[in-house]
């Protein structure tokens, strides 16, 4: 793509090492704190002996969950996590009590000294010897060990299964996988004059931080205040964990009555922090010759660890999403989290769709393959269309559908028909085998029908035109502050330069949901047009209130009156506004259409509209090691509108990498319940040395459910990579791989052929 200039409000602040994370601040008197964590994954806690942790250098105390004032456990769903171990240790990420010193060097030398007695449990960790009725419970309080089921019952697959010419079967297997933020969990706290317990810290949901620090400390909402700062990475990782980090540090300030900062250790945030779900998923379809599905029957397993977390989320979109991108009359989908003893799983960019993508996206080329038609023209078969009916019954007649105008681009982009020929296939004697493959994929926007979908913004014109913009949006390094800033230039017809955005705090704006599912342009951008549309609504009344005339519109920064004549620029009418006593201030709420769901059918308008896109990916395999290089990959997706080109092609380059190393390396084994990985070191992430050539393709269809025209495209990007390089595999060396990560299966394969 052509080269266009970016446009980042914090870049200058990130670039030249002046922007504060978390960590960077300090504040008089202040103490440390560091946890202390379970030495296994399933017992009854006895005891907590800290006399001698006490005695050495610099510790100041050592809470355990008998100090906490409030509630020990809460949860996103479910409130099954503890703050702290009160009774029962159910992971190895669990914390059982906190050391606070006066400097952190201190309190680390003190965790040998806690002295915990327990007496070991026997503890599960395959989810499905976890779901047999004779495996002890995680939650006997919950009555099972099934955390959540969905599920999703269309047609008859009995009679598809008789109306079809094939039948396939094929399971698959996905891994367990790691943020990798840079920045690890981070909190500073202290007990304000005016008793209000004030929250930094590196999270994506401040308001569900406050949900938690209130709980624990037995406080009501008004009485604690998150204020955001720049954060060092999260891609859905800094909900859960991070806000319980908040929360600890929380608990020690008020307590101790002075600021405590807790700041984790990568290896205590790869032992505590949550991950992707890894799934077994098994696969039966039906085709009739003509290559048109009859019928899908799939089961799907998802390992949730110790606590729920938003585990039902999750797999509920699987639910949603289990067929793919296809239309599939008769449909039979059970889809089951699970609790284990391993370490929880949560929230990651893809949220559920990365694993059955893989999944789904071999499979119908598996099908096509033995229907003796190309994968091509197999998708073209069956692939949505406009006003096609989902498995779930929803029309998608409320937006361009234009999955088959991304595959068309990304075929014809990456020569896809000319290149086939010279796939490999396994050739022997070859000294290298090529390989090239695609996928293909719809994705329901934001949280749907799993959640309530609004957000807010906030417009404060100053008296010089000069603007201050606030939403309940969080900026999470992906630059959705730019974004908002973008939008609000365009509505008003102003530079942008005039605009600053203020990091949000929750005494300021309401809650307006986390900041996932690729919501914040979609849900942040439509509050923003709101409140646009309210404020220059406030500039032509004090516009016509000073001139005494009516009827006037705001148009591209300018006040027109009803002949079509500017009465006003935007400097102006502003001064106008202020000698009137119209103040040009807004608060604007977008609430996302309606959808609707029964959980007993899987039916209903899963999310109010869709995002289409195709990735494509060339690599080669080396037949004696099975070292894989990446060659080239190229992406197109329509994200509605293109607010900040630039950016957007950042979103595109970090997702194809990111759903790259989620396909070739990336796994994290555990060892007894815990992560052997405990650094970078030792966790096999995608190097810029990896890097094949990249191209982003923006397809544009604005969105009329949105009113800034754009969608959203931080998780679209991810959900592809992985299964167009496992079908890239399949053509370099002629088999199959359908377990993750790829590269250690392929580098078994070629050694295997060598013997």
């Amino acid at each position: 793509m052509e080269k266009i200039k970016a446009f980042r409000n914090d870049a200058y602040a990130k670039v030249t090492g002046i922007a504060k994370y978390t960590d960077d601040y300090a504040m008089p008197q202040m103490l440390h704190a560091v946890p202390v964590h379970a030495p296994v994954a399933s017992a009854n806690l006895i005891a907590i002996d800290a006399s001698k942790a006490l005695q050495q250098p610099g510790v100041i105390a050592v809470f355990s969950a008998k100090d906490i004032p409030g509630n020990v456990k809460f949860g996103q769903i479910i409130k099954d996590y503890p703050t702290l171990v009160l009774d029962r240790i159910k992971s190895t990420g669990d914390v059982l009590a906190l050391i606070v010193a006066e400097n952190r060097e201190q309190a680390i030398a003190a965790l040998p000294f806690v002295h915990i007695e327990i007496e070991e449990l026997p503890a599960v960790f395959d989810p499905e010897i976890a779901m047999l009725p004779e495996t002890p419970l995680l939650h006997p309080e919950h009555g099972s060990n099934v955390c959540n089921y969905h599920c999703v019952r269309t047609g008859d697959v009995e009679t598809g299964e008789k109306e079809s010419d094939l039948v396939i079967e094929q399971n698959f297997q996905t891994s367990r996988v790691e943020h990798a933020y840079l920045e690890p969990e981070s909190a500073l706290c202290h007990l304000r004059p005016d008793g209000v317990m004030e929250v930094l810290g590196s999270m994506q949901h401040p308001f569900s931080t406050r949900r938690f620090v209130s709980s624990t400390l037995g406080l009501q909402l008004n009485d604690v205040e998150v204020k955001t700062v720049p954060m060092g990475g999260g891609f859905g990782g800094k909900d859960d964990t991070a806000a319980l980090v908040c929360a600890r540090a929380a608990l020690c300030a008020y307590l101790l009555k002075k600021p405590v900062k807790l700041t984790y250790t990568r290896e205590w945030s790869m032992r505590e922090s949550y991950k992707r779900h890894p799934y077994t998923i098994q696969y039966r379809m039906g085709l009739k010759n003509s290559g048109k599905i009859q019928f899908v029957k799939v089961r799907m397993v998802a390992d949730g660890g110790a606590y729920c977390s938003v585990t039902p989320w999750v797999t509920w979109r699987s639910t949603v999403q289990c067929c793919g991108c296809y239309e599939v009359p008769n449909v039979h989908c059970d889809v089951y989290g699970v609790y284990t003893n391993n370490v929880f799983s949560g929230a990651f960019r893809g949220f559920g769709s990365p694993q059955v993508n893989f999944s789904i996206e071999q499979l119908v080329e598996i099908a096509a393959a033995k229907l003796g038609i190309t994968e091509s023209e197999f998708r073209r078969i069956n692939m949505v269309h406009q006003d096609s009916v989902t498995i779930t019954g929803q029309k998608l007649n409320t937006h361009t559908v234009s999955l088959k105008q991304a595959m068309d681009t990304v075929l014809k982009k990456a020569d896809y028909e000319a290149k086939l020929p010279n796939c490999s296939f396994g050739k022997p004697d070859s000294d290298e085998w090529y390989g090239i493959g695609y996928a293909i994929s719809y994705r329901g926007m934001s949280l749907g029908a799993e959640g309530t979908d609004f957000n807010s913004a906030i417009i404060n014109i100053q008296p010089d035109g000069s603007v201050l913009l606030e939403t309940g949006i969080h900026e999470n390094g992906q630059g959705s502050e730019s974004a908002m800033i973008l939008i609000l230039a365009e509505s008003l017809g102003i530079p942008k330069e005039l605009i600053r955005y203020r990091f949000p705090s929750t005494s300021n704006i309401p809650d307006g949901g986390t900041t996932v599912a690729s919501r914040g342009t979609i849900l942040g951008g439509g509050a923003t047009v709101k409140a646009a549309e309210i404020v220059k609504e406030r500039i032509c009344e004090g516009v016509e209130a000073s001139l005494g005339i009516k009827n006037c519109q705001y148009i591209d920064g300018k006040v027109i009156d009803v002949v079509g004549h500017e009465v006003a620029d935007y400097f102006t009418a502003i001064k106008l506004c202020y000698a009137n006593q119209i103040y040009p201030y807004a608060f604007g709420v977008f609430q996302a259409p309606r959808v609707s769901w029964d959980e007993h059918t899987g039916h209903g308008n899963a999310y109010f509209t869709w995002v289409y896109g195709c990735q494509a990916v060339e690599l080669k395999v080396n037949p004696k090691s099975g070292q894989i290089t990446l060659l080239n990959m190229i992406a197109a997706h329509d994200m509605g509108k293109a607010v900040n080109p630039a950016m957007l092609a950042g979103q595109y380059y970090g997702g194809m990498t990111m759903g790259a190393g989620y396909g070739l390396y990336e796994d994290m084994p555990l060892e007894s319940g815990t992560p052997k990985p405990t650094n970078y070191h030792n966790y096999r992430v995608l190097r810029s040395t990896d890097m094949p050539e990249m191209t982003a393709i923006f397809i544009e269809n604005s969105d009329p459910n949105s009113p800034s025209g754009a969608k959203g495209i931080g998780e679209p990007t991810l959900e592809l990579m992985a299964p167009a390089i496992a079908n890239a595999l399949y053509r370099a060396t002629g088999k199959r791989f359908t377990s993750l990560p790829l590269a250690p299966n392929v580098q078994d394969f070629a050694k295997g052929q060598q013997k």
